[in-house]
């Protein structure tokens, strides 16, 4: 896919500063950066060694976020994650001590390796900012952020995660493989010590918080509504899908094409930042019929073959800048 030029100068920074991780992954980064300004989690989905957690890293630094990673195995515990209430025999009470959970991004690495009750422990956290322990609701502070990565290959010993579960990623996206010529450049750069270790932020957290604002303040037309539904709508009568996406899936898709547009320096949608955003936000939330899965057909080829299939608002993107140009 050709690299999307960002014009904004926050993401712009952003961005730079992750490719000095990174090498060749700034389509990846754009969207993950994206989903973050879109007030979202992001799961991502690859094979060990592809750089899910140094992408993870870099973006917490680069956006000035505290940082903790936990490490899903099928012995953790909700409380490991969330924190506990721990008594006190001195004053007789009971104090919340809280978890790793309370964090600006927290990397739940491998989540598919931990039990559904551990799993089910993030919903709270990630649909409403905080954390009920003992009758007791603790808030998060904001912004909060989870990155969740797996390996979709080895199934052994991993616990699916529920639709309910994946709904609640604003996105999926995969990293790749680099292609040669980024392979070598990566290890030319990596022969010393890893750049991760000397980077410093380029923001603080009141910036993303400033950036999504912005954000949701970008213009969606009403015929790019009316698209981005019936792309959600036509994943549910799909030939190959049991269950597509709900109204979440259109409010995800929405959010990301806003902050996807932000980014590149526009006060409105297009449908090419629909169009980009859909596979990263759609696919996960498709459940393939038996025989789809059995031929192997991935869900990202049925969001492909909805796009293709979904006429285009043609006229909304001139519409839109004419707006945009009166303002």
């Amino acid at each position: 896919m050709t690299e999307t030029p960002i014009s904004q100068p926050f993401a712009r920074s952003i961005l730079d500063n992750i490719a000095r991780v990174l090498v060749g992954k700034a389509d990846v980064s754009g969207l993950a950066l994206a989903g973050v300004l879109a007030g979202g989690h992001v799961l991502l989905e690859d094979a060990p060694g592809t750089g899910k957690t140094m992408l993870a890293r870099a973006l917490a630094v680069s956006l000035g976020l505290t940082f903790t990673r936990v490490q899903f195995t099928p012995d953790l515990l909700p409380g490991d994650v969330t924190g506990v209430s721990v008594y006190r025999p001195a004053s007789g009470t009971f104090e919340f001590v809280p978890g790793p959970i309370f964090t600006g991004v927290l990397l739940a690495d491998e989540i598919n390796r931990a039990t559904p009750k551990t799993q089910s422990a993030l919903l709270e956290a990630m649909g409403e900012g905080q954390v009920t322990e003992s009758g007791v609701t603790h808030t998060l502070e904001q912004p909060f952020v989870v990155i969740a990565t797996q390996n979709p290959i080895e199934n052994e010993g991993t616990y699916r995660l529920p639709e309910a579960q994946l709904d609640r990623f604003l996105l999926r996206l995969s990293v790749g493989y680099p292609t040669l010529d980024e392979e070598v450049a990566m290890l030319a750069r990596l022969q010393g010590q890893h750049p991760i270790f000397s980077l410093e932020p380029v923001a603080v957290p009141a910036d993303l918080l400033s950036a999504r604002r912005a954000v949701q303040a970008v213009h969606v037309s009403e015929d790019l509504r009316r698209y981005l539904s019936s792309l959600s709508a036509r994943t549910r009568t799909h030939a190959a899908v049991a269950l597509g996406g709900g109204p979440r899936a259109s409010l995800a898709l929405q959010g990301v094409s806003q902050a996807l547009a932000w980014m590149e320096g526009r006060e409105y949608v297009t449908p090419d930042d629909v169009q980009r955003a859909a596979p990263g936000v759609l696919a996960h939330r498709l459940s393939l019929r038996i025989e789809a899965r059995l031929q192997g057909l991935p869900a990202e080829e049925v969001v492909r073959e909805v796009l293709r299939s979904e006429p285009v608002p043609v006229e909304a993107a001139p519409l839109q800048a004419e707006g945009a140009a009166r303002r």
